[in-house]
């Protein structure tokens, strides 16, 4: 069928908005490069080079691994960028829970960026479009160095000085074992730390709450939302991970429900959805949990027994952007909101952003970088004023709207002289079956 001459003017000034040096359909991926700056948690940021000279921009998750990502490069060389759901079934069989699912989820965040900066396009735009224009930051407040009421108090005063409207603190076991009597018994003498992590809560460690412990949580909530606020939405961490059993967990919950918290994160070991349930049942207060769960079927045994109130996925673990999206709409479905779980650099922070407004229930969004005084650094096109209010504007730039500031991450790297070196030594396909050649048939 041959076009008009309307239609061929038409497709003109599409292609006229595409920026590309060729047609996309001729656009290859040449490599993959990283740079790990040094953070509270190292941020591995992760380049996809392509042969049109644009690039995309992604993230393994905080505190993970650059070989996370490089472990893909061989499988990445060569292909289109565009074609970003045929990448990612073919690489995410190989990522996990937590931290392992970093290099899937952020090799999808760059090729979003790239796609987006290809046709000229923001990256809320590929999830479906934008619900809102802004989105509602929740600030990480970490325990004070003296865990007093009157200590946290004067922290979350500092948070909300900085106008937000949703804050966090966080509850850690020693609260309760440096109150004298605040749990019974001691600590197991001679355990192995590599084991610690994978074992039922409460062994090893006392897990028994008493009066006093709970009364010094209760004394630390008060003051938190005495500072705070009625105006303000409070929410909790640490409870969790293995350190508390369902029972203290649910004991603890009682007396907190007067202070309204907008939920408790991570009650439970995060792969214990019965534990969850448990909890969640039985506690007025909402749950919220999801950080270290990878991918869509992951979540889905949580949401089909509410096993959660709130959805708090982590996209660095989740999948990216458009698996994160899918997430959050299948809990919609059984009345589940959904909150984003984050701390890493001011790259993924403008993925969750773009995420963020594309969720149709979402509750607010993570930052964990409050306190470093170089964060907002590390990227070009993150305004000064970008937090007003407690909220960050959603961008309309291409891709995910921001871009790398190389001076300020060469400064800031975990090694010096390693920003975003070659790395060949990853051409070679690490995943999946491989034959070089066959010599042995000579």
């Amino acid at each position: 069928m041959s076009r008009t001459g309307d239609d061929a003017e038409r497709l003109g000034q599409v292609e006229d908005a595409i920026s590309t040096a060729s047609r996309s359909s001729d656009l290859k991926i040449t490599d993959l490069r990283v740079a790990v700056v040094a953070s509270n948690y190292d941020y591995p940021i992760i380049r996809i080079d392509t042969n049109q000279d644009v690039y995309g921009l992604g993230e393994v998750r905080d505190a993970g691994h650059k070989e996370s990502a490089l472990q893909f490069k061989s499988m990445l060389v060569g292909q289109n960028p565009c074609n970003v759901d045929m990448i990612f079934r073919a690489i995410k069989r190989y990522g996990n829970s937590g931290r392992e699912g970093g290099g899937v989820s952020g090799i999808e965040i760059a090729l979003w960026d790239l796609v987006g900066k290809v046709y000229g396009v923001p990256c809320y735009q590929f999830l479906g479009g934008k619900y809102r224009d802004a989105v509602r930051i929740y600030g990480d407040t970490p325990a004070p160095a003296e865990p007093t009421p009157e200590a946290y108090a004067d922290v979350v005063r500092a948070r909300k000085a900085l106008g937000l409207t949703f804050i966090k603190f966080d509850i850690r076991p020693s609260l309760f074992t440096d109150t004298p009597g605040g749990t019974i018994g001691q600590p197991s003498k001679f355990e192995h730390g590599l084991g610690r992590r994978w074992r039922a809560p409460g062994a090893g460690s006392p897990a028994k709450l008493t009066e006093r412990g709970i009364a010094r949580a209760v004394e630390v909530v008060s003051a938190v939302r005495e500072a705070a606020g009625w105006d303000v939405s409070l929410c909790t961490d640490h409870f969790g991970h293995g350190h508390l059993t369902a029972k203290d967990v649910i004991k603890l919950a009682e007396p907190l429900e007067s202070f309204g918290l907008a939920w408790l994160e991570d009650p439970m070991p995060w792969y214990d959805v019965a534990g969850h349930k448990r909890v969640t049942d039985a506690i007025s207060t909402p749950t919220a949990a999801g950080e270290e769960l990878y991918l869509w079927d992951e979540f889905q045994p949580f949401i089909e027994e509410r096993a959660m109130d709130i959805l708090h996925p982590d996209l660095l673990t989740s999948g990216g952007m458009l698996e994160t999206k899918k997430i959050a709409d299948y809990g919609e479905r059984f009345g589940l909101t959904t909150a984003l779980h984050f701390a890493g650099s001011p790259i993924a922070f403008m993925a969750n952003v773009h995420c963020a407004a594309a969720i149709p229930s979402f509750v607010a969004l993570e930052h964990h970088g409050l306190d470093l005084p170089f964060w907002e650094s590390l990227v070009t096109g993150l305004p000064a004023d970008y937090l007003t209010d407690g909220y960050v504007t959603v961008p309309d730039s291409p891709g995910l709207g921001v871009d790398l500031n190389y001076a300020a991450i060469e400064e800031n790297l975990r090694t010096p002289d390693t920003m975003f070196l070659p790395t060949e030594e990853w051409n070679t396909p690490k995943l999946g079956f491989w034959r070089p050649d066959d010599r042995w048939r000579e």
